[in-house]
């Protein structure tokens, strides 16, 4: 359970297709765990609470630890049940869970330095002027004054940045969900995964990111279609709960099976049953 295994290029593809090929095996049952979340986040937005905003990301390691434990019961031919949205509270992993966030409040941190440093104050009060002048007066110099070049320098940075901090939560969540591990353990363990894998975590990485815009494309068409029958506010709405019912799952389910693969209780080799076996 100690070892980090060195996977192929060509994982991180299995990691997707396995979790998309959970998600067929047990669509009602982890759909409904992700329509929960979609939801919750939905009613959240909706009612213009900024603390009920910020409870949901507070519990978005334990969500998510919760469809990763659904997905491996379903991996390993049991039921998901939305109960398990809450299985690290049950287990008593909570505040092992919780600390998966402190990477990302890291992150957050390092994201405002470096627009600082890399784009500078003055920079900075000029962007706040042109954004504020542009409510009211859409001039295209204004745009053309902004510090382009420098926002695109932040902007790759903090693509790195927030890949570098995933590497911390990446296999962590699956790792404290399901041993006994510490979080700073878990998370030092990750990082020296992802370390390790780090061809494999890319390709995953993009193919999720193809996957989701094609996702996202063919929901949209739908919901230009529902709009017609019960309005374009409901239609958002409905393709918005689809959307987090089907990634979410895959998601976890492509975790599940890469923390197997790395660092898990063995290797995953390829089955006909849906690419990995159990």
């Amino acid at each position: 359970m100690n070892d980090i295994r060195k996977v192929p290029f060509g994982a991180g593809a299995e990691w997707l297709l396995g979790g998309i090929a959970l998600l067929r095996k047990a669509p009602l049952a982890l759909g409904l765990l992700g329509l929960i979340w979609g939801g919750l986040s939905a009613l959240a937005t909706a009612s213009g609470q900024l603390w009920l905003s910020l409870l949901l990301a507070l519990a978005g390691p334990l969500l998510f630890g919760g469809i990763v434990y659904a997905a491996r019961e379903v991996d390993q031919g049991r039921s998901a049940t939305p109960a398990h949205l809450i299985q690290g509270v049950r287990d008593g992993k909570l505040p092992r869970l919780l600390a998966m966030l402190l990477p990302q409040v890291a992150a957050l941190l390092l994201m405002g330095l470096l627009m600082v440093v890399i784009v500078g104050p003055d920079e900075l009060q000029h962007l706040n002027q042109a954004l504020l002048q542009m409510q009211t007066n859409p001039d295209p110099a204004l745009v053309e004054s902004l510090p382009a070049g420098r926002l695109m320098l932040w902007l790759l940075a903090v693509v790195v940045v927030g890949v570098v901090t995933g590497f911390f939560t990446f296999v962590a969540i699956p790792e404290v969900m399901f041993t006994d591990r510490g979080a700073f353990a878990a998370m030092a363990l990750s990082f020296r995964a992802c370390l390790r894998n780090v061809g494999a975590l890319l390709v995953m990485i993009v193919l999720l990111l193809i996957a989701t815009f094609a996702l996202s494309l063919a929901l949209q068409l739908l919901g230009a279609l529902l709009a017609f029958a019960i309005g374009a506010q409901a239609s958002m709405f409905v393709v918005q709960l689809l959307l987090m019912a089907m990634l979410l799952p895959v998601m976890a389910g492509a975790v599940y099976l890469a923390w197997r693969q790395l660092v898990g209780d063995a290797p995953v080799v390829a089955s006909s049953a849906h690419g990995f076996e159990a």
